[in-house]
Parts: C-alpha cells; structure tokens; sequence
C-alpha cells in the first residue's frame, strides 16, 4: 500500500490492486437531482459491446468541482504539452461517436 500527501494533508491510501487503474476510452454521464453517475467504458474496434470498467457516482457539487479539476488540468497540459488534438472533429466537444445527448 502506498500513501501519498496531498496539497491539504490529506493521506490517501491507493491500493495495489487500484494503483494501476483501468484504461476506458469512453464515458456515459447520467444525472438525477442528487447525484452524477458516470460509466467508464472499453470500446473495442469490431465489436458491438463496450464493457464498463469503473462507475462512479458524484454529488453535483463534488462534479462541479471535478469539472473546474480537469479544466485547470487541461489548460496546464495544454501549456506544457500544446494543443489536445481530437481528430475529425471540428471546434465542438462532442463525442466522435453517433451519441444521444448526456453521454460524454
């Protein structure tokens, strides 16, 4: 087990089961009054089912602040890194998959 500090002091306890993470290349955020749910899937080339690998489920405020995260986190890769390149996609985010609305 490892523990690591966070800017606050926070201990944070990662597991080795956990530490390694799970790759997903596609999300499915759903909401109700209470809560974000969001399904973190491995779409595979030729096949008709994406298996989801990790749900997690957010307060609306605890989503709002992970929405601010990654938007600074995006912004500082971005600085560091250049431009976040999606291809055949024009200045929209949406996805490059046929979607309805909600899916991410």
């Amino acid at each position: 087990m490892n523990e690591n500090k966070n800017e606050q002091g926070l201990q944070l306890e990662l597991p080795q089961e956990v530490a390694q993470g799970e790759y997903a290349n596609f999300a499915i955020i759903t909401h109700s009054s209470s809560d974000f749910i969001m399904d973190f899937a491995r779409v595979m080339p030729g096949l008709p089912k994406a298996q989801v690998k990790s749900r997690i489920i957010l307060a609306p405020e605890h989503a709002k602040r992970l929405l601010g995260a990654l938007q600074e986190n995006i912004m500082r890769y971005e600085k560091e890194y250049g431009p976040i390149r999606i291809p055949n996609q024009g200045p929209s985010t949406a996805a490059p998959f046929d979607l309805p609305k909600g899916e991410a």
